[in-house]
């Protein structure tokens, strides 16, 4: 049966979602997509120091994300361990390397800011080759947020089949969640050996088919609970 702490982690996990979720959909949109462009990092620095700020402040939104997803990948270990604690704690691990690949990538981002700041150590860097650092330093900021998605592509749709298996959510639900995992978890990995694989798949695709099933999980979670039905031991 499933326990308390069962569904005291389901609850933490659906809120912490839904926050997270809102933070970025609020932070991404406001504060930095105005200043991004696409594939040409120094052109995003030009724009992201003059309007420090606010890159300032998507920055710390993402690091919320970051402290966010985490407590996930916490929540969903505790309520799937049941059903097959090595699994669970190798999914857990995945998205553990993602969580690390996003910190990466933020301080990526804070490097290429301080680059084109105007510290006393900057003063022998030219303007041009200060601004061309922090390209390189955004640039690669995306990089290592792609090596993460290959790894959280990996934990989702490890996680999703345990939810398949343990009957907690709908089965149809559970098995988009594998499908959709999978899928941002490929396309992160071909993105990565193929640059150009982004104009046949587009990057804006990659997460949405997991952040509807993770819509859903949420809503299952918050409305209907978790499934009373016995799991399967491993």
């Amino acid at each position: 049966m499933i326990d308390r702490s069962q569904r005291v982690a389901a609850r933490v996990y659906a809120i912490t979602y839904l926050i997270t979720l809102a933070i970025m959909m609020v932070a991404f949109p406001r504060f930095f997509a105005p200043y991004l462009v696409w594939n040409n990092g120094e052109a995003t620095a030009r724009n992201l120091i003059a309007h420090e700020a606010a890159f300032r402040m998507y920055l710390t939104a993402a690091y919320l994300n970051g402290v966010g997803g985490i407590v996930l990948l916490v929540a969903q270990y505790l309520i799937l361990r049941p059903v097959s604690r090595g699994m669970a704690l190798f999914a857990a691990l995945s998205k553990l390397m993602y969580a690390g690949a996003w910190f990466g990538a933020i301080l990526l981002q804070l490097f290429a800011l301080r680059t084109m700041g105007s510290g006393e150590h900057l003063k022998a860097i030219e303007p041009a080759s200060a601004q061309a650092l922090a390209g390189l330093l955004l640039d690669s900021g995306w990089d290592a947020y792609y090596i993460g998605l290959a790894f959280l592509g990996l934990g989702s749709a490890l996680f999703a089949w345990l939810f398949f298996r343990s009957q907690y959510v709908p089965r149809v639900l559970a098995l988009w969640g594998v499908l959709a995992s999978a899928f941002e978890g490929i396309c992160a990995f071909l993105y990565l050996l193929f640059p150009g694989f982004g104009k046949v798949v587009s990057v804006n695709w990659y997460e949405m088919p997991v952040l509807l099933f993770e819509l859903g999980i949420c809503l299952w979670v918050l409305i209907k609970g978790l499934s009373p039905r016995e799991q399967k031991t491993a």
